[in-house]
């Protein structure tokens, strides 16, 4: 009873301030339409470990310039707000009551119409729009999130990550690929990674493989370039860099979902410390000092969308078909950031992992003298690769997991191969001897086996 009494009470204090904000003048006169997120209480990161990012309180925002008013007054709790390519339409995660689970909701902004697109039995958040009337969000089950697509029209959802640990979505590039977060290098460390995933479940990898340290809320900017927070400030990838390079922004911790406005400037959510509170700024890149657009002394703001057409990603079309299994072809394993001896790797073995978080062997297969190896894996389940010497030493083993979706034909440049590698135009010596993978579909008939 004191727990609820207590959260009652912060929805009430929050309901109060944000009635207030409604005739409050803003702190700049001058600003686009947009939407955010107000809570008193933000845990950043809790999604790493299937947390509640806002387990007190939260309302979407709409200001336009004079007055801030609750999106969805009614409910009790909304955020993640995400603008439709026409404009005129908002995807969000909402609770009506207080004791409900999170869902994922369309609101039309003209007519204020709504509609539940999701019936999450432990909570469902963060949804983006998709190409082709649908959309992607993160589900939570057994205690852990993982992406999900489905029609904004209603149907049946299909899943698109199968590692262990939280998966959960930031933005759509324009090339079609999703762009989310997972922790890194394990399910239960507390650093954030940002991967890319097309619509289908397939190709999932790294954005960049240098891992230098926890970066997570990115955004795909105008330029092609992708924004991100991080421990030290902000970060972002460019075309053609196999790292991450810094960005001179101004000193304080970012909440990250950074909007991009048409001048070129970005609306942020920045604090100076860990005890302030996020407030929204307008900052152009190259200049010094942000502008305060937004801020309030008992809440935290964030997440801000600009209420503008926006354009459509490119649309993905699927090449999976409905088998158990999928292939692998690796062109060549030498082309990686970490050096092998010519003539060292000799065999390929690959994990998947146990329901109690154990490694399990699938097989070995060997590597030709080029570093090309075609396999066939299990589909939807979680795999790690390691490459061995003759000997049998391992040489490196992957950290994290990917997996391959049902029916995927994948091919890989090398290992830890970066954005600026293209393959050599010639015929891997694999495929020479032939055409047929090496099967680890059935682990017990493979272990122990190998050699080139």
């Amino acid at each position: 009873m004191r727990a609820r009494a207590i959260l009652a009470a912060s929805v009430l204090a929050l309901s109060c301030v944000l009635l207030a904000a409604r005739g409050a003048p803003p702190t700049r006169s001058a600003s686009p339409d947009l939407l955010y997120t107000a809570t008193s209480y933000y845990d950043l990161l809790a999604w790493i470990h299937g947390g509640d990012r806002f387990p007190i309180d939260a309302s979407i925002m709409r200001y336009g310039g004079q007055t801030a008013a609750a999106l969805v007054p009614s409910f009790a709790a909304s955020a993640d707000p995400e603008i439709s390519f026409s404009g005129d339409r908002v995807l969000f995660a909402g609770k009506q009551s207080a004791q409900d689970r999170w869902q994922i909701w369309e609101i039309v902004l003209e007519s204020g119409a709504m509609r539940q697109l999701t019936s999450c039995a432990d909570g469902c958040i963060r949804p983006l729009y998709l190409p082709e009337d649908r959309f992607v969000y993160a589900e939570r089950v057994d205690g852990q999130f993982a992406l999900q697509v489905a029609p904004l029209a209603g149907g049946k959802s299909s899943r698109l990550t199968f590692a262990p640990g939280n998966h959960v979505a930031t933005n759509i590039l324009r090339d079609g690929r999703i762009l989310f977060e997972a922790s890194y290098p394990t399910s239960d460390s507390n650093s954030a990674e940002l991967y890319t995933v097309y619509s289908d479940g397939s190709g999932v990898e790294s954005y960049r493989c240098d891992h230098a340290q926890s970066r997570h809320s990115g955004r795909q900017l105008s330029s092609g370039d992708v924004l991100f927070a991080t421990a030290h400030g902000l970060g972002r990838f460019t075309s053609g860099l196999a790292q991450q390079i810094a960005v001179s922004a101004p000193s304080g911790e970012y909440a990250g979902d950074i909007a991009e406005q048409g001048s070129g400037d970005w609306l942020m959510a920045r604090r100076r410390n860990s005890q302030a509170k996020f407030r929204l700024e307008s900052w152009g890149p190259g200049t010094h000092d942000p502008k305060v657009l937004i801020a309030e002394d008992s809440l935290n703001l964030i997440q801000p969308v600009l209420v503008q057409p926006r354009g459509v990603p490119n649309r993905h079309p699927s090449a999976l078909h409905d088998w158990d299994y999928a292939n692998l072809l690796c062109l060549n394993s030498y082309t990686s950031k970490y050096k092998f001896a010519d003539q060292s790797v000799a065999t390929v073995r690959v994990y998947t992992h146990n329901a109690d978080g154990s490694e399990r062997l699938l097989g070995t297969a060997p590597v030709e003298t080029d570093g090309s190896f075609y396999i066939r894996t299990p589909a939807d389940q979680p795999l790690k690769i390691e490459l061995l010497d003759p000997s049998g030493k391992s040489l490196k083993k992957e950290a994290g997991w990917f997996w391959l979706r049902r029916g995927e034909q994948r091919v890989c440049v090398g290992c830890h191969a970066g954005p600026e590698t293209a393959p050599e135009n010639r015929t891997p010596a694999v495929l020479k001897r032939s055409t047929l993978p090496a099967d680890l579909t059935h682990p017990a008939a493979h272990e122990g086996k190998g050699g080139r």
